[in-house]
């Protein structure tokens, strides 16, 4: 809108976030569940859609948890992972045909960085805690197993994100693909669901064989930006509780 009392540049966000780690590094599911239990304690730092169900958005951003990762994938695609591997968490489209262009549009785009995708893993989900309003919009979300048979860390790191940006400029119209985290090191769950029903949607985070030893939390207060699933945080490099207004931010200073 261009017209009216509608301002762009005063858009805020008023959101709660924290983080928690073991102070030696030691993973456990204690600690994710003692996140989990922090993040419910700031369900009033956020917003809620008239469905009662329905949040701005919440999340975690965790160390991947490792051990957990290889079962799943001697599991899934009976492979003994690397040393060296990473998980990408993907948000796509409900169109089967549609999702399916798109993991092939990622895959190639990881391939030609010389990145090698293990498979794909439909993430165990259960619907019925979410409300009306986030079921609208609910994306199929899929973590991607990459390995490298001969890139070492900063190259195997510096493809991971080239061919993050290619997929995302290649799928630019493709509204629902969405690269939650595509990382080394840590990996996303985030959604429009209140923060006691992260573990019931996602099936990953009930399970006592995950585990961490640090785990960043997210609350969304969304103001007047509209809650979508993408817009959860945390995002694949920070979380914050306010607006990032950089535009804005620079014009006011250079006044």
């Amino acid at each position: 809108m261009s017209t009216g009392l509608y301002r762009l540049d005063e858009f805020k966000d008023n959101c709660g976030f924290g983080l928690i780690a073991h102070i030696r590094g030691k993973a456990s599911h204690r600690l994710l569940e003692t996140a989990i239990e922090a993040l419910t304690c700031m369900t009033h730092r956020g917003g809620i859609a008239a469905d009662g169900k329905t949040g701005d958005g919440c999340g975690l951003l965790l160390q991947k948890p490792d051990s957990f990762m290889r079962q799943v994938a001697r599991e899934q695609f009976t492979v003994e992972l690397p040393d060296l591997y990473a998980i990408g968490a993907v948000m796509l489209s409900q169109d089967r045909a549609q999702r399916e262009n798109s993991k092939e549009a990622m895959s190639a785009a990881l391939s030609a960085q010389g990145l090698t995708v293990v498979g794909w893993r439909e993430v165990p989900t259960d619907d019925a805690c979410l409300g009306e309003i986030a079921l609208e919009t609910l994306p199929v979300i899929e973590q991607v197993f990459v390995i490298s048979d001969n890139l070492d860390e900063q190259h195997f790191n510096a493809g991971l994100f080239i061919a993050k940006r290619k997929s995302e400029k290649a799928l630019v119209e493709d509204t629902a693909f969405y690269i939650a985290s595509l990382a080394t090191n840590v990996i996303c769950y985030k959604g429009l669901m209140m923060p006691v029903d992260l573990p019931k949607f996602y099936l990953d985070l009930a399970n006592p064989a995950l585990e961490t030893a640090i785990c960043i939390f997210h609350q969304r207060f969304s103001t007047n930006t509209m809650p979508q699933w993408p817009l959860a945080q945390p995002f694949r490099m920070l979380a914050h509780n306010g607006e990032i207004n950089t535009i804005p931010g620079n014009r006011n200073w250079s006044v």
